[in-house]
């Protein structure tokens, strides 16, 4: 029986026509989020859901994910942790060429190529580049991660990330602070001047500091972090806070000469952003440990280059799925705007894939202030973020959701189920080579990307067994 004496409680899902119908009547319902999956991947979706292996291969995808125990043991040259030779360069994102590369990746290969001794400016460096004359690689395919444009060369010093079990390794270069700099595309001689700071003097302090002290458990920062308003992408200033007050005892007693100590503490005190060329290999390294599950529809990569934004799933081993790059809304710096700004660009969304970054917005207000939007929103991406994914960390706890864990591990099928995507927010870079950043903000993904990994995996489902009966 209805009691018409009191207002009813009404839900509306899908089309808006019923709940705009209610309004209208003076009724308030309840408007769930729903919307139908993308046109024409509904046998895609259905190959998927009755493949035998899905649920437990994906399920064990994100277990490993989540609980990877990522230590910073050491750091050390590049051409020493990667084997990369000295015309060998890492860039962000998937694959790319010379030809197709965005201006960001050309300045920053550019200034690489100078760093290392290859040409004396950026016009020699891209003929070098243009005719063939350096090999170029993605940083995921090395293990490695890369922020904006991502360049790593051979002298470059690499932080050496290893899980506590010994289940892998990963890498990143040491982060160069904001504004003209190497991974924004910049390549002037205050920038190639810095790198050789951090190739002499700061990477073989790190490393006498971290044999000195032992591995620092960077799965505990980031927890703390979390708790005290970082997101772990573009907010981590508390994070390096943490991490500065755990190694400066031993950095005090590594014997080095009294200037270098003092120059490395100001340089990381004064670099918020230190600890995200951490962050990054910690996510690496956990998602790593989820790859090639067969029947796993968990994103283990989502990374971009200026050019294309690319994802890689468990189940399809080292396949990328890409699309165009898209532009990024945000904040912009004095003096620039969106008509200079480029595209998408850097493998830091390796944070959002692992649980941090947009997807744990809801831990870091302030980041609005950064990335834009307001605060409500970075509540909103981090509640949306639970449709898409399989797991809450059980380490990663969002305070003002009662400490309820990130959303954590990305099923490409849920994406496409759902029609919702991934939360990413992230530093703009200038579209031309040289210019360095320019601003930063929140960048929605194109949803083709994960539209192409659904099919693939519909096209390597297992049938279900036949029932005997």
């Amino acid at each position: 029986m209805i009691n018409l004496d009191e207002s009813p409680s009404v839900v509306t899902a899908g089309a808006s026509l019923f709940a705009d119908a209610l309004i209208a009547q003076v009724a308030t319902p309840l408007q769930l989020r729903w919307a139908p999956p993308v046109p024409g991947t509904e046998a895609d979706l259905a190959a998927i859901a009755t493949d035998p292996r899905t649920h437990a291969a994906s399920a064990e995808s994100v277990r490993r994910l989540i609980t990877a125990s990522p230590q910073w043991v050491d750091v050390v040259p590049a051409r020493e942790a990667l084997g990369l030779g000295p015309r060998e360069f890492l860039h962000a994102g998937p694959p790319v060429e010379w030809a197709d590369a965005s201006g960001p990746v050309r300045g920053a290969l550019a200034g690489a190529m100078i760093y290392e001794g290859l040409a004396g400016n950026f016009e020699e460096a891209a003929q070098i580049a243009a005719q063939g004359g350096i090999a170029l690689s993605p940083c995921h395919s090395r293990s490695a991660v890369g922020p904006m444009a991502g360049v790593v060369s051979a002298s470059m010093p690499v932080s050496v990330i290893e899980d506590s079990e010994r289940r892998g390794r990963a890498y990143c270069t040491l982060n160069e602070g904001l504004g003209k700099v190497l991974r924004y595309g910049a390549y002037s001689p205050e920038v190639i001047d810095r790198l050789r700071w951090l190739e002499r003097v700061l990477g073989p302090l790190l490393s006498t500091t971290l044999r000195r002290r032992g591995p620092i458990d960077l799965r505990s920062i980031i927890a703390q972090a979390l708790q005290m308003g970082d997101e772990c992408h573009n907010r981590n200033r508390a994070a390096t806070s943490l991490l500065l007050r755990e190694i400066t005892p031993d950095l005090l007693e590594s014997g080095a000469a009294n200037e270098d100590v003092v120059a490395a503490f100001r340089f990381i005190n004064g670099n918020d952003h230190f600890f995200l060329n951490l962050s990054m290999p910690a996510g690496k390294l956990a998602a790593d440990a989820a790859r090639d599950i067969p029947g796993s529809t968990m994103v283990v990569a989502m990374a971009r280059n200026g050019t294309d934004f690319g994802i890689q799933v468990s189940g399809t081993g080292d396949e990328w799925f890409t699309a165009p790059a898209p532009q990024v809304k945000g904040l912009y710096l004095a003096g620039f705007g969106p008509d200079v700004a480029g595209l998408d660009i850097g493998d830091s969304t390796i944070t959002e894939t692992t649980g941090v970054g947009g997807f744990a917005m809801a831990a870091a207000p302030a980041i609005v202030l950064f990335v834009g939007g307001e605060v409500s929103d970075a509540l909103e991406n981090t509640l949306q973020m639970y449709e898409i994914t399989l797991a809450e960390h059980p380490f990663y706890k969002v305070p003002i959701l009662g400490f309820r864990g990130t959303p954590t591990g990305i099923d490409a099928s849920l994406v496409v189920r759902s029609g919702v995507l991934p939360a990413v927010n992230t530093g703009i870079a200038g579209r031309e080579p040289g210019v360095g950043q320019v601003g930063a903000g929140l960048v929605v993904p194109p949803m083709s990307v994960f539209v192409d990994a659904t099919r693939a995996l519909a096209r390597c489902a297992a049938p279900r067994p036949h029932d005997s009966r």
